[in-house]
């Protein structure tokens, strides 16, 4: 998984063919990349080649080698095993809309089977089927992604806020935004139980704000039928979220900013200098940012969406930074626990669309098959398939 590789997005998804099949992986973390090991089999090489996988087989001697190099404890490397495949969601609409999600896109390129799930299916409780749940690009405030000043004659806006209010007068809800926070909530507490949540985009920022918000009303009128709480900022219960905590939310139902945990509007940073680096972890004791961080790039290219960079301001204490940008004071890429849970944030909504605007076309990942951006999401699809070890003490 180092510079040798033709196409880094394709090797997760033979990871996760071979979990699918019953095998097991080694992921050696920091060895050339993080690269995969498994046992030799004559149909996994064909469908290396089959996919344009690069790979390499090797004797029992070597793996020996590599066992031993990765396990000496003066060097930043370890061994995790991967074990089960985890059954994965996908948080998406069921119709279309102008603009694609980096995950679906990525998920659907590397080869791995997901399903998808909206309201209905969340609110009837089947998150407890999966153990990956991604958030597709959403606004779980209800305020259709604050797309009215630009969008709202638009025909995609408009069916789009039409199948919004049916679904939540269908499932017994007078606002989409209390059927939003009700779905935030069977999230919150999918990953209590132990799920894996992983977000991007505004669908970190509006999370958190709906969960704080729960107590108000931050929506106007154009929303949800009735004017915003004008005292919502002090109603905010910042006990209630995942990552942030005192951050300020823009009532403006004309611009686009949910809230200060974002910085699109107040950066200034040249697209030609907009890059993040990642952290470097301990792999043999921070055993899951070291997963979570697995590249063979360490500095990031940057990309803009409606949540480009987290205010490292209003980051909670305990959430782990695994990317940043310290001249801005920006947080690109975060992890944390909830309950026996744990959950990813990577703002920014295409790894390799600088500004991905609506109605673009989707990008070709066969034009991108080593993107650094993308292997940090795929890290989080193979992350739960991590034998969990014992803590050193």
């Amino acid at each position: 998984m180092d510079e040798v590789q033709k196409n880094h997005l394709k090797a997760y998804g033979i990871a996760f063919w071979v979990l699918k099949n019953g095998g097991e992986v080694d992921w050696l973390l920091n060895y050339r990349g993080g690269s995969f090991m498994t046992k030799y089999d004559k149909k996994l090489e064909d469908e290396c080649n089959i996919r344009g996988i690069s790979y390499e087989v090797l004797a029992d001697a070597k793996v020996a080698e590599i066992v031993t190099q990765v396990g000496d404890p003066s060097v930043n490397m370890d061994l995790v095993k991967l074990e089960k495949a985890p059954r994965i969601a996908v948080y998406s609409p069921k119709n279309k809309l102008p603009w694609d999600d980096a995950v679906t896109l990525v998920l659907k390129y590397a080869e791995i089977p997901f399903d998808l799930v909206y309201d209905e299916e969340v609110l009837r409780g089947d998150l407890p089927k999966y153990d990956w749940l991604h958030m597709h690009h959403e606004d779980f405030t209800g305020q259709y992604s604050k797309f009215f000043s630009g969008y709202s004659s638009a025909q995609w806006y408009i069916d789009d806020k039409k199948a919004q209010e049916d679904m939540a007068n269908r499932l017994g809800f007078k606002k989409v935004s209390k059927m939003k926070l009700a779905v935030a909530q069977h999230i919150r507490d999918f990953t209590a139980g132990g799920g894996f949540l992983f977000a991007m985009c505004s669908g970190t920022e509006t999370f958190d704000i709906a969960l704080a918000a729960a107590n108000t009303d931050i929506c106007e009128s154009m929303f949800d039928g009735d004017g915003a709480d004008r005292n919502a900022q002090s109603k905010l219960d910042f006990t209630q979220t995942f990552a942030f905590q005192n951050f300020n939310i823009d009532l403006n139902p004309f611009t686009h900013r949910f809230s200060d945990i974002d910085v699109t509007s107040t950066r200034v940073v040249d697209k030609a200098e907009d890059f993040f680096t990642l952290f470097d972890f301990s792999a043999k004791w921070d055993v899951v940012p070291s997963m979570l961080t697995q590249n063979h790039d360490k500095v990031i290219k940057g990309f803009m969406g409606l949540t480009t960079a987290f205010n490292k301001n209003t980051i909670k204490p305990g959430v782990t930074i695994m990317g940043e940008m310290k001249t801005a004071n920006e947080v690109r890429y975060i992890h944390g626990e909830y309950g026996k849970g744990q959950w990813t944030f990577y703002s920014g909504h295409d790894p390799e669309d600088y500004q991905h605007a609506v109605s673009d076309p989707p990008t070709d990942l066969n034009l991108h098959p080593n993107s650094p951006g993308y292997r940090l999401i795929l890290n989080n699809v193979l992350f739960p398939a991590a034998k969990k070890k014992k803590q050193k003490t």
